[in-house]
């Protein structure tokens, strides 16, 4: 049976699954063109589906039965990792047979997920960019598959448990273990106990190769709570948009390479730290930074791309919109005498900027680069772009637009900070001219 479908009595259809596709999916295409996407099958099967959703353009079917199993379907590690959907869940947690959100690919072998997000980082640069052989590398694996998040964020039910939510739901999955959050988050979520009346959720924070621990508890009531605890660990206290500080450090600190830097509780990081230190890494080669060289650091966060490579640079010119990471990269920068920071949005403050560029370094969020912030760092040339992305689709479409200024694209470096879910990140060197 080729890709397609087959009707059965009961309603349901047979489909063999031919990819994978970027939102975690298995997919099959029809003979008249549509697709089906089916969450937690995987490509090469053959599965019995029941269609779930039907729009114009979309369709996304409902995994009833696996006839046929990929070679590649392994037994979930986690309980909370359903092998397939419940039909009829009712209740809360892995017995009313509600599937937490935080993994989608615990059902596939490691060496698979690589795999498949390799293709689907090439698939995006052919559909997205119209690249069809576009020089995407191999993926680069995980130092650790397993127990490698520095950042987890809970929401607290009405019995004070932590919980995840459901996927595409906000159905709360009360857990009793994880297996991707780090050790040190590890520890804090074994002897966290809250009160459900007085939070709404919290975010547990760890430096790993500092094995420092934060806490930021979360309440829609300002009143900033007293707290008890006999642990090593910092607290912070967010009701809104202020977070104040409570118990030990301010600030959580980590080590990525030689540098430390300081993270504010609303400052983002990368949330695998030992991948954080593969991604500089590959910035510093892709970019190989000279002694004369002036880098735009673009959507700058702490400062961990652009004050690391300040000893190799002239210059560095940081721009961050949230002015508390900015602070944080002030400090952070403390020892270094050639950087400059610039706080605000990328597409205001680049068109206005009284200097050369010579290389950059960018790591927008997940919708990309705004139109004007893409061309004004054209307009600039620098002779080479290191793009980090967590979004192939948004990464593929502004390499397509910095092509149409003259650049060429040398390579995409995926680089898995992600285990166990269908998220990828990418490094990608852009070089201006022939």
């Amino acid at each position: 049976m080729h890709d397609g479908r087959r009707t059965t009595n009961d309603g349901t259809i047979i489909l063999k699954l031919s990819a994978m596709a970027a939102g975690g999916e298995a997919l099959a295409r029809e003979e008249n063109g549509r697709v089906i996407f089916v969450p937690y099958a995987i490509a090469g099967e053959t599965a019995r589906v029941e269609i779930s959703e039907s729009r114009r353009g979309f369709t996304r079917g409902r995994l009833v039965e696996i006839l046929e199993p990929s070679p590649h379907r392994i037994t979930p590690r986690c309980p909370h990792f359903l092998p397939l959907p419940s039909p009829r869940a009712s209740g809360e947690g892995d017995q009313g047979g509600v599937r937490c959100g935080g993994c989608q690919w615990q059902h596939i072998s490691y060496a698979a997920q690589c795999e498949f997000k390799t293709q689907i980082v090439r698939d995006q640069f052919a559909r997205v960019a119209k690249i069809p052989n576009a020089p995407v590398l191999p993926i680069l694996p995980a130092r650790n598959e397993w127990f490698y998040r520095n950042n987890m964020q809970y929401v607290v039910n009405e019995n004070g448990a932590l919980c995840l939510r459901a996927p595409d739901s906000h159905t709360l999955v009360p857990i009793r273990v994880c297996f991707i959050q780090d050790e040190p988050i590890g520890d804090m979520f074994k002897t966290l106990e809250l009160d459900p009346e007085s939070f709404d959720g919290v975010t547990l924070r760890a430096g790993e190769n500092t094995n420092e621990k934060f806490i930021i508890l979360e309440s829609d009531d300002p009143e900033t709570p007293e707290i008890e605890t006999d642990q090593a660990v910092s607290i912070a206290f967010r009701s809104g948009d202020t977070t104040v500080p409570i118990l030990g450090n301010e600030f959580l600190y980590e080590k990525i390479g030689a540098r430390v830097f300081r993270i504010s509780p609303n400052s983002f990081f990368q949330v695998n730290s030992a991948m954080a230190e593969t991604l500089v890494a590959h910035v510093t080669e892709f970019l190989a930074p000279r002694a004369d060289d002036i880098l735009l650091d673009a959507y700058g966060g702490v400062g961990l791309f652009g004050l690391s490579l300040a000893r190799n640079v002239l210059r560095v010119i940081e721009m961050e919109e949230n002015p508390i990471a900015l602070e944080d990269a002030q400090a952070n920068a403390q020892d270094m005498d050639n950087v400059q920071f610039h706080v605000g949005r990328v597409e205001t403050i680049l068109p206005t900027l009284n200097s050369d560029i010579t290389i950059a370094v960018i790591d927008p969020p997940r919708a990309g680069m705004e139109r004007a912030a893409l061309d004004a760092l054209a307009a600039k040339k620098p002779r080479a772009i290191a793009y980090v992305s967590c979004d192939t689709a948004t990464l593929a479409r502004d390499v397509a637009r910095f092509i149409e200024h003259g650049y060429r694209l040398e390579r995409v470096q995926p680089v898995d900070l992600f285990p166990q879910t269908h998220h990828i990140e990418c490094v990608t060197l852009l070089r201006f001219g022939e």
